[in-house]
């Protein structure tokens, strides 16, 4: 598999989703059933996950794959894998808010090399290219042709006046303590792996994460951050967040703009 085979597939594969996830979300109800772990699942994770499963096992049937929505695949260990999470943000979807994403990413040797992030009801798509340099394509985000991409880049942070983005469902005390660490000019919220393209345009300079999430919660989107120049790092230590973990479960972790003057936890 080479990245210029890759990257065509997981895009045209998170349009598709996103086109099966907004006939849902569209739709006057639909069907939420709770997971072992608590977490709510839709029948557009369901629906999402197949399609996307389906055409990376036919595309590239020798890699790997980890989704969530299909925990047999959660034992499965390997130095180069595809990650996926058909439906990040759930709880955005059901509440109708619209900031959930497709999230497809290639893992090699614990780093997300390349990824696409669709958020399809803001109609956002960043991704990787085959040489790493990160872009938000723009127009009609057609799936047969390509539209015009712009490259993206993180910003130059002024850290006496930091522009913050944090989980708009998941943000808690400890969150905020961790904030209240620096000089912010503005924070925001926003839902899903959307926080990460966030700060790769520049939009915001860091994004904190004090809470649960899983590989497939941010492999995308820090393939992303990092094709636009900037780092994800573990809460605790500040060495980088690494993927292929047992389970598959992360650390609190802190994703950022270089300039960024990080605070200990």
């Amino acid at each position: 598999m080479t990245y210029d085979a890759l990257i065509p597939v997981i895009r045209r594969l998170a349009l598709d989703a996103g086109d099966k996830i907004m006939e849902i979300y569209e739709a006057d109800d639909f069907d939420v059933k709770v997971k072992s772990d608590s977490s709510p699942v839709t029948e557009a994770d369901e629906a999402a996950d197949a399609l996307i499963s389906a055409g990376l096992r036919q595309a590239f049937p020798d890699i790997l794959l980890v989704t969530e929505e299909q925990a047999a695949s959660h034992s499965k260990k390997g130095e180069t894998f595809l990650i996926v999470d058909p439906l990040d943000g759930t709880k955005e979807f059901i509440n109708r808010r619209g900031d959930f994403t497709v999230n497809i990413a290639l893992v090699e040797n614990g780093v997300p090399t390349r990824g696409v992030v669709y958020a399809p009801a803001r109609g956002r798509m960043f991704y990787t290219q085959a040489d790493g340099q990160a872009v938000e394509e723009t127009g009609a985000l057609d799936k047969d042709q390509p539209g015009p991409v712009a490259p993206i880049s993180v910003s130059d942070p002024d850290n006496s006046a930091l522009l913050i983005v944090a989980s708009k469902s998941h943000r808690d005390q400890a969150t905020d303590d961790y904030i209240n660490k620096y000089r912010v000019r503005d924070s925001k919220s926003a839902g899903s792996s959307l926080k990460f393209c966030l700060v790769a345009t520049g939009e915001a300079d860091i994004y904190p994460r004090v809470g649960r999430t899983m590989e497939w919660d941010t492999a995308a989107g820090h393939a992303v951050l990092a094709g636009a120049g900037g780092k994800v790092v573990r809460f605790d230590d500040h060495s980088p967040l690494t993927y292929g973990k047992d389970g598959y479960a992360n650390p609190f972790f802190i994703a950022y703009a270089p300039g960024v003057d990080l605070k200990e936890a």
